[in-house]
């Protein structure tokens, strides 16, 4: 029999059920497209010969469905070969032949990130099933904050009984909220009617409770503490005790890097400097990486599979800077400090080195993120077990959720408009599959969602056809595009055992991102690339509002957000309910002609039900604030009045 340590710790399987539905909807969809396009095109040369329809509407949703198009080519370079991957932790070797591994955790606000749930965070990583002295945790403060440091400190003093209490155990669930707020049979279901067990963990419980009053009596100045510029800050986390054994716990540290304003600062890339669609994505050589959750190798950080063994120093300080502890831990042959050695560290040399690495000024004049680090690539796994390894935070609110993806849209945006774009970066470095997977860019929806929310339905109202008669044959073409492209999206929601009212769920985020996220992600990544703006990071509130967490539970939208948020999408449902209760007399008279334009209307005001649930029948603190409500009915009054300019041409 083979010995555990040569079977690999992965297998990787490809979906062949999913990528035979994948491949035959590319096929089907991708002929439906083209046949689109033919109709498209001789319909065009019609009108521009004869004018009889207004060339300006139709040459719009053209351009509409040439971005959707792109789009959806570019999104099927991840469905062309699914895989899943099958892992086997039991064939790990021995806790002595393990590597070590180091975990970062960032934080950034107090205020916006609670410090309890930052601790839980650090404490379930310094609970992991890995021997101590080989894990270490790293909590990155962006705010500097002196309550972050407090509670990382409190963090340390309840971890010391935590950890012990969990390898004891062996607890499935090692985070500390997770752990007391679960079902205790699901939880110690190993341990029912144990008296140790119970008298241990009474009293973790009740120091639990205690580390949670000391966080949040702490926690009052949080705001106040944060802070924009600020030194650089290393502190290991300790025992008081000197006697006790540094074996027993993984090392801590808190990390906060140096911020000036005349330096630009690249919010988690100061402590870090790493975080820079997925089964088929690990199909062409692995997903993309970003916000959290994944490990790397240094080589992957630091590019050094690459470096030539016999290279002078000189050029690796040109590459990695001038501190030489820092070179000398980028090789598979450094070795961490032992747990012994721990005691007395740092020494105050190595304290200045650490305090050099963390400045602002570190990599001037360096290669690093040019001809250095993660510039080379990688190659990346992904892994999507029955029970999930990590679990975070999510907006509970539209304000909060909206933010964010606005945050993320403009990122993606910022890249695509760079010298780093997928585009014409990535095209000779990469296959065509995986260079298709990066240069999707999401945003680009903006463009049709607002054609397809406004000009199918000016010229429904005016009687003019954009679409072929029901009773034409190119009718059941465009109905075949969108009935094919809702179902896959059902069909993949479906794959991963959700409902359909997570499909439509789903589908109604999609819609308010393109009406909000996008645009302005859109309209701001312009404005900074001609220089008339500067962006700022802007941290997503994780504050926790038990009501908003109530309806949040309850699936109820809470519209309690900027009207620049609502404003656009109540706008357009307004405008699209209006449109289509005017418009049905037109379809009693041309209704073999316009009932392809009255769909999409309908479409939208089924989809997004729960706006005008929110304007009108709801009275709760959630509802869309009756301003928002009369602000809208005046934006959509200006593009009915509006809607006849786009007729002229």
């Amino acid at each position: 029999m083979e010995s555990s340590t040569t079977l690999p710790l992965h297998v990787c399987h490809v979906m062949k059920t999913e990528m035979v539905i994948n491949r035959l909807h590319i096929f089907l969809h991708a002929i439906a497209l083209i046949a689109q396009f033919y109709y498209r095109i001789t319909t065009l040369s019609q009108i521009i010969k004869t004018r009889e329809t207004p060339l300006l509407p139709y040459l719009m949703v053209i351009i509409s469905e040439i971005v959707l198009a792109s789009i959806w080519s570019m999104h099927q370079a991840s469905q062309w070969r699914p895989v899943k991957r099958t892992v086997y932790p039991e064939r790990l070797p021995d806790d002595n032949k393990l590597p070590p591994i180091d975990v970062f955790v960032c934080t950034a606000h107090p205020g916006k990130e609670p410090s309890l749930g930052v601790m839980n965070t650090v404490i379930s990583a310094m609970s992991l099933d890995y021997p101590s002295d080989k894990l270490a945790v790293y909590l990155s403060d962006d705010g500097g904050s002196y309550v972050t440091l407090h509670a990382v400190r409190e963090a340390w003093k309840f971890a010391r009984l935590w950890v012990p209490f969990c390898r004891k155990y062996e607890l499935r669930i090692r985070c500390p909220e997770s752990y007391f707020s679960a079902d205790k049979e699901s939880a110690d279901e190993k341990f029912i009617g144990c008296s140790e067990f119970a008298a241990d963990r009474q009293i973790i419980e009740k120091k639990y409770a205690e580390f949670q009053g000391a966080l949040e009596k702490n926690s009052v100045n949080a705001n106040a503490s944060y802070s924009t510029y600020h030194r650089s800050r290393i502190v290991m986390i300790t025992d008081e005790n000197r006697d006790s054994d540094p074996r027993e716990m993984p090392l801590l540290v808190y990390v906060v890097r140096e911020k000036r304003p005349d330096h630009h600062h690249y919010f988690k890339a100061g402590a870090l400097n790493v975080l820079r669609g997925l089964q088929g994505v690990d199909g062409l050589r692995g997903p993309m990486m970003c916000g959290s959750n994944f490990f790397m190798r240094r080589e992957a950080i630091y590019g050094t599979d690459i470096i030539q063994k016999d290279i002078h120093l000189k050029q690796l300080k040109k590459s990695f800077g001038s501190s030489n502890e820092f070179i000398r831990s980028i090789y598979k042959t450094y070795k961490p400090q032992s747990p012994e050695d721990r005691q007395n560290w740092p020494a105050e040399a190595l304290q200045n080195e650490l305090q050099l690495l963390a400045s602002c000024t570190y990599d001037n004049d360096t290669e690093w993120g040019k001809e250095a680090s993660i510039h080379w690539g990688w190659r990346s796994v992904y892994v999507d077990p029955a029970r999930p390894c990590f679990l975070g935070a999510t907006p509970t609110n539209l304000n909060d959720m909206l933010v964010q993806h606005t945050r993320w849209a403009l990122g993606v945006l910022q890249i695509t408009l760079s010298s780093s774009s997928p585009f014409i970066y990535g095209a000779m470095r990469m296959s065509i599959l995986q260079s298709m997977f990066y240069a999707t860019v999401g945003c680009f929806y903006v463009v049709p969602f607002y054609c397809f929310a406004i000009i199918p339905q000016i010229c429904l109202l005016y009687g003019i056809p954009l679409y072929p008669k029901v009773s034409e044959p190119f009718f059941i073409l465009f109905a075949f595009i969108f009935i094919s492209s809702h179902v896959k999206h059902m069909q993949a929601i479906f794959s991963y055992g959700d409902s359909f009212r997570s499909a439509l769920n789903d589908l109604r985020v999609g819609m308010m991102r393109s009406g909000t996220c996008h645009l302005y992600a859109f309209w701001e990544a312009i404005l900074e690339r001609i220089g008339l703006h500067t962006t700022h990071f802007v941290l997503t509130n994780k504050v926790v509002d038990r009501e908003q967490a109530r309806r949040y539970e309850q699936g109820i939208y809470d519209f309690q957000a900027s009207p620049l948020l609502l404003v656009p999408l109540c706008s357009l449902y307004i405008f699209n309910l209006a449109t289509f209760i005017i418009g049905i007399p037109m379809l009693f008279h041309k209704g073999d002609e316009l009932l392809p334009q009255a769909v999409f209307p309908l479409f939208g005001i089924i989809v997004n039900y729960h706006l005008l649930e929110g304007m009108v029948f709801r009275k709760d603190s959630g509802r869309v604030a009756p301003s928002v409500t009369l602000l809208s009915v005046a934006i959509s009054a200006v593009i009915f009045c509006c809607g006849p300019l786009l007729l002229l041409y």
